[in-house]
C-alpha cells in the first residue's frame, strides 16, 4: 500500500473510530431518556370521571408524553375518595418517588396543609410543581328552579349546596360565603366528583355548587345558554365576561380579605399537576420542560380550544413560589381559616 493509500486508510480509521465513540458517549449523555424509554407515566386523578380535573389532566396525559425524554406511555388513571385527599396522600406515602407519577391535585391542597387540617400526610413544599393550563375563576352558581338571583337571596332561605367532601373547594367556597357574607347554604358531602354533582342538581337532590367559571364554560356551555344556572359570585382572577361581584370585592376588612386569599388561594394554581418528593432533579427539570412544551404544541393547543379551555399557563417554578407563599401564610390567619377547611 503506498504511503498516501496508508494515510487516507489511517485517517478513516481513525474518523469511524471517533464517531462510534461520539455516538457512544451520546448515547449514554442523556439518562432521563435512557430512563423514561420503555417506562409508564401514571397520572393520578383524585376525582371522578367527566369534571374539568379530569377532563384536563386527560388532555394533558394525551400530548405530554411526546414531550418527555424518551417517550414513555401516558396512563391517566382515577383515583377516587376525600375530595382528592386520598390521591394526594397516596402520591406523597406510597407512590414511586422516581418521576412515573404525577398527580393532578387539588388546588385547594396546599391551603389544607397551611390551616394544619388532619388527614393531610403530605408536604405540599416537598411536592414538586410541574404547572397548571390556566389560573381559574371560582363561581358558586345556584340551580334555575330555585329563584334565587344573588347572594341576598341565599341570606334569607336555606340552600343546599353540594360537595365533594370537607376540605374540597366545592365545601369551603359555600362555607366561606357562610362565615362572611351571612349566607345560609346547607352542604351535603359525599360526591366523587363535579359531574355527579351536576347530575344532583338535575335531580333535585342539591340547589347550587360552586365550580370554575372555565368549567362551566367547557363542560355545561348549554346551561349557560339556556340560564339553567345562576352565578351568584366569583372569587380568584376576575372573569370579564361574568356578571357576579367577587368575594374579594365584598370583604368587610382586611383580615376577611386575607381569609379569602388563604381560602381560595387555588385559584392561582388553576388545576395543577405535581410529581412527588425526592424525584431526581434532572427529572424533574425534564417533566417541567416537557409540561411547558406541550402548553405550545399546535395539537394540545387545537384540543384544548375545542374543549373549551384557556390556555395562559403557570408553569412549575412559579408554581412553586405560589405554593412556598401559601405555606408561610401567618398562623392567626390559617387558625381562622381552619375552622372552614376542617
Amino acid at each position: 500500500m503506498s504511503p498516501a493509500r496508508l494515510l487516507l486508510a489511517c485517517a478513516t480509521f481513525a474518523t469511524l473510530v471517533s464517531g462510534l465513540l461520539g455516538g457512544s458517549a451520546a448515547a449514554q449523555a442523556n439518562p432521563v431518556a435512557d430512563f423514561y424509554r420503555g417506562k409508564t407515566v401514571n397520572v393520578l386523578i383524585g376525582v371522578g370521571v367527566g369534571g374539568e380535573y379530569d377532563l384536563q389532566a386527560r388532555l394533558v396525559a394525551r400530548h405530554i408524553g411526546k414531550h418527555i425524554p424518551g417517550n414513555p406511555t401516558v396512563v391517566p388513571q382515577n383515583m377516587t375518595g376525600a375530595g382528592g385527599l386520598r390521591m394526594a396522600n397516596y402520591l406523597y406515602t406510597v407512590a414511586a418517588r422516581d418521576g412515573t407519577f404525577i398527580g393532578m391535585i387539588a388546588n385547594s391542597f396546599p391551603a389544607l396543609q397551611a390551616a394544619g387540617l388532619p388527614g393531610v400526610q403530605f408536604d405540599a413544599g416537598k411536592m414538586q410543581w410541574l404547572g397548571t393550563i390556566a389560573p381559574v375563576v371560582e363561581t358558586m352558581a345556584v340551580w334555575h328552579t330555585t329563584g334565587i338571583k344573588s347572594i341576598e337571596d341565599v341570606r334569607k332561605r336555606e340552600t343546599v349546596a353540594g360537595a365533594s367532601g370537607r376540605g374540597a373547594i366545592t365545601y369551603t367556597y359555600p362555607a366561606l360565603m357562610n362565615e362572611l357574607l351571612g349566607t345560609r347554604f346547607k352542604i351535603v358531602t359525599g360526591y366523587t366528583g363535579g359531574n355527579q354533582i351536576n347530575l344532583a342538581m338535575e335531580r333535585g337532590e342539591v340547589e347550587a355548587r360552586n365550580n370554575t367559571w372555565s368549567s362551566w364554560k367547557a363542560t355545561k356551555a348549554a346551561w349557560l345558554a339556556e340560564k339553567k344556572i345562576v352565578v351568584i359570585a366569583q372569587a380568584g382572577p376576575k372573569a370579564a365576561d361574568l356578571d357576579a361581584p367577587s368575594l374579594e370585592e365584598l370583604a368587610r376588612n382586611a383580615e376577611d380579605r386575607q381569609l379569602i386569599a388563604l381560602v381560595m388561594s387555588g385559584a392561582r394554581l388553576g388545576r395543577p399537576f405535581a410529581t412527588n418528593a425526592d424525584v431526581p432533579p434532572e427529572r424533574v427539570a425534564a417533566l417541567r420542560a416537557a409540561f411547558a412544551a406541550t402548553m405550545k404544541d399546535p395539537e394540545f393547543l387545537a384540543e384544548a380550544k375545542s374543549l373549551g379551555f384557556e390556555v395562559n399557563p403557570v408553569l412549575g417554578e412559579a408554581m412553586q413560589q405560589i405554593v412556598e407563599q401559601v405555606l408561610a401564610t401567618p398562623k392567626p390567619v390559617a387558625a381562622r381559616a381552619k375552622a372552614l377547611l376542617e
